[in-house]
This record gives structure tokens, sequence and C-alpha cells, in this order.
């Protein structure tokens, strides 16, 4: 992806040349332009933000396919000192290349042998650290949350759909050849309406986003606090919320951003509905007293439907809770005629009406067929790198896209989407108050007021 200087100018003409279309959306083909940055030529890639999801899941899934596609790691950015020297130790010693290092976006940015980023910093910070990167002409791809507050989500969509850049949002089911399998499913009318959908993420662990040792031995002077901290409210040092900063609002919301993106996610792109008319939510720290702020368990109630015709939708109820494990992570939909069960990948007439049931009212009995969407997914092999297969298949598809400059499979409009409903959801639970979209000036309206921090 080095270009010589007569070939950026070249595409630097064409781009001004061509009128009403921006300089990130060249009026070019997706394969000739892919033609015009080098098919062949390396892309070179850095990393904002050593953190624990890169270095288990986002290094080694680029890793994995980095010597087919032609990618290669260059550079990390990290404002802690410690994190980049040990980013450029795990680079090392994962592929063998040195990595060079930068102590902040500015100086990450200001390197030539920068072509692309993964953005996987705190939650709070993606979406700012995305337009930054897509405003210095960099491809992205930004774990989510893509944003927590609404003012961070539109300044990031805004960019992105300026610069034209290929912005790939971490919604790894969005890869999932299940999850593939169950939107065509559903979009094919076979299913028929959703009537419901429940949605669970339980786990039992007083440690988890917890890093008590890290804490003890991280020093403000070795960071920069205050770029942390970005367009939050500044408050004086705190280790916790630098290192834990899933447990503390504004920093992340917590369960909302870090679980339920995921799974909210999935009603939006298999509905083509953008996000809910309104959500009522409730929780609290009912176990883990060790000084959070975010809830340790919550349950949020979601409306879906068409904003002009409230007589047609359906309901999605969401639960999480750290404190007992039982029942793990589910995600099923529900018909009349039965249910598409994402866990079991089964779609099933189980719940559907009956015979019995239908014959009292002079209807029709509605059953759905069993079928199993197992057969649509493709498990990866080769070695085992550690990294789960769906992450893998959307890290691929976005080096994919970087060169054909095809739209990824998790776009910035995904991204903005599963943030409405992740916003939407953290103003239920902090305020108490019933939450509704402003569409017109997209806000968030918690008890008819509009929802910051």
């Amino acid at each position: 992806m080095k270009l010589n200087n007569s070939r950026r100018d070249f595409i630097k003409k064409s781009a001004l040349s061509t009128a009403g279309i921006s300089m990130g959306a060249l009026a070019f083909s997706a394969s000739s332009y892919g033609r015009i940055i080098g098919a062949n030529d390396r892309v070179n890639v850095g990393i904002v933000g050593f953190s624990g999801r890169a270095k288990g899941a986002l290094i080694p899934a680029m890793l994995k396919h980095s010597k087919e596609m032609n990618f290669e790691f260059t550079a990390v950015s990290d404002i802690w000192n410690r994190r980049r020297d040990e980013c450029v130790a795990y680079v090392h010693d994962k592929s063998g290349k040195t990595i060079q290092t930068a102590r902040n976006n500015e100086e990450l940015y200001d390197r030539k042998d920068v072509d692309v980023v993964i953005i996987s910093t705190a939650d709070f910070q993606h979406a700012l650290h995305c337009k930054q990167a897509v405003e210095a002409g960099r491809d992205v791809y930004v774990e989510k949350p893509f944003a927590e507050t609404m003012e961070d989500n539109r300044a990031a969509r805004a960019a992105v759909e300026k610069t034209g850049k290929i912005v790939q949002v971490g919604s790894q089911r969005r890869s999932g050849s299940n999850y593939h399998a169950a939107n065509e499913f559903i979009r094919s009318g076979k299913f028929g309406d959703i009537v419901m959908v429940e949605m669970s993420w339980n786990v039992n662990q007083p440690g988890r986003w917890r890093l008590p040792q890290l804490t003890k031995e991280i020093r403000e002077q070795d960071t920069d606090w205050t770029r942390f901290l970005m367009n939050r409210p500044y408050e004086p040092w705190n280790p916790r919320k630098y290192l834990e900063y899933r447990l503390f609002w504004p920093y992340s919301s917590g369960i909302p951003g870090q679980w339920m993106a995921h799974q909210i996610d999935t009603v939006h792109w298999f509905t083509g509905i953008n996000h809910p008319r309104s959500v009522a939510a409730n929780g609290g720290i009912y176990l883990w007293k060790d000084g959070r702020e975010n809830f340790d368990t919550m349950t949020a109630v979601f409306d879906y439907g068409p904003l002009d015709d409230k007589s047609k939708g359906f309901q999605v109820v969401y639960s999480s809770r750290f404190t007992n494990s039982a029942g793990g992570t589910k995600e099923i939909y529900y018909s009349n005629g039965g249910e598409l069960n994402l866990d079991t990948n089964m779609v099933t007439p189980r719940g559907g009406l009956s015979k019995g049931q239908a014959n009292a009212m002079g209807m029709e009995p509605n059953l759905l067929p069993e079928m199993t969407l197992a057969e649509a997914i493709q498990v990866e092999t080769g070695a085992d790198t550690g990294v789960d297969d769906m992450t893998s298949a959307h890290m691929k598809n976005w080096m994919e896209c970087v060169r054909s400059r095809k739209k990824p499979n998790a776009d910035v409009i995904a991204g903005y989407n599963h943030s409405i409903a992740n916003i939407m959801t953290t103003a239920a639970l902090r305020t108490g108050k019933f939450v509704t979209f402003d569409e017109k000036n997209q806000e968030v309206l918690a008890g008819g007021e509009v929802f910051k921090y």
C-alpha cells in the first residue's frame, strides 16, 4: 500500500476533479480503486491501544490472515509506556517483526508507514479515536461499542461518511455464518413475523473487568491521564478508572456496551429496524460491592417496530448478571410458528400455534418445520491461534474490504445504530425514566429530556 509520488498525485487529482464526491469516495469502481492503491502492495497496520482485546483476539486474528492478505504490523500507539513495550515484545514473539512505538495517536499518524489501524482502546474512546483515524486518512477496524454518547456517535459517523474510509465495527456476529443463515431465513418470510426476542448473557465472575494487581502497579507519571479523559469531565487521577473503566460511567456503560451491543445488533440486522422505539430498564449492584458504578445485574425491555405504525412491532427482553451463570448466553427469536435459537442453531416449532388452539378459533395451525442452521456454519481450519472463528472471519472481512473498497459486514451505520440502543438502555438504567429517541435531532430522551451523562 506504499504509493510513489506520481500515483499519489494521480489519486488526489482524480478525487478533486470529481464533482460532488469526497476525496474518500473516489469515482472509481471498487475493483479499479483496489488496483490503483496496489492490489499486491503491503498494507501497514498500526495498533491503537494495546488492550486485552487487542492481545487476546484482534492481533492474533490479523496475524492469522496477514500472509495471505499481505498485511503487516508496523507501529503501536499507547499512552502508557508499559503497554507500548509489551506490545512490541508481543508482536515480535508472534510474528518475528519489530514494530515502532508512538506515545499518542498524533505521533502515530505522523508516520508514513501506517496505512490502516486497529482501535481497541477504552469504550468511551472508540468513536473519537475512529474519527481521528479516518480524518488522518486511515481505514479502521474499531472495537464495539462504537460510541457511548450520542454526541460522539454523531461526530464519528459524520467523519466516516465524509472521508469515505473503510470502517469495520467489531460486531463480529455479522461475520458468523450461522447468523448469516438466520438473517436469510428471517428475511425470506419463512419464519413469520417476529413477535418476541429473548436475550441473556450471564456469568458468575467477581473478577470480571477487574485488574487489582495492575492498578497497584500503574503510575500516573507513566501515562497521560488528561489525554485518557478526552472529552469526559475532568477528575483527579484514578488508576481503577483508567484500567477498570468498564465498571465506571461515563467511561463505559458496562453491560449494555460490552455485551448487549453484540446481541442487540442482530435485531437491527435481521429486521432492518435501526433502533428501538422505546426502552425501560432496571438494575443494580446487588452483590459485587467493590466500588464499581455500573450494575452487576440488569434487565431491559425494548419496543421495536415502525415509527409511523404502532400497531406493528415486537418486544425484546435483555437480561444479564455477573452473579450467577445459569442460562449462559442466549439469543432466541420467536414467531407465532415457533422459535429460532442461536444457541442451538435450530429452527423448531417449539411454542408454535398448535392444532387444538387454532381450531378453537377457527384458524389453521402454524408450526415451523424443524431444521438446523448448523450446516451453514463454516469452521475454519489450520493452526490454532487462540482466536474465535467469528472474530477471525470478521477481521478477514475488514482486510478484504480494505483491498476491494467494498462495504464491510459491520459498517459505521451498524455501529451507530447499536450505539443508539446502548445509550437508550444506559439512560433508562441511570435515570430510571422511560426512554425514547428523537429521530429529528438524533438524541436520546430520558423522560423527555436529552441524556448525556
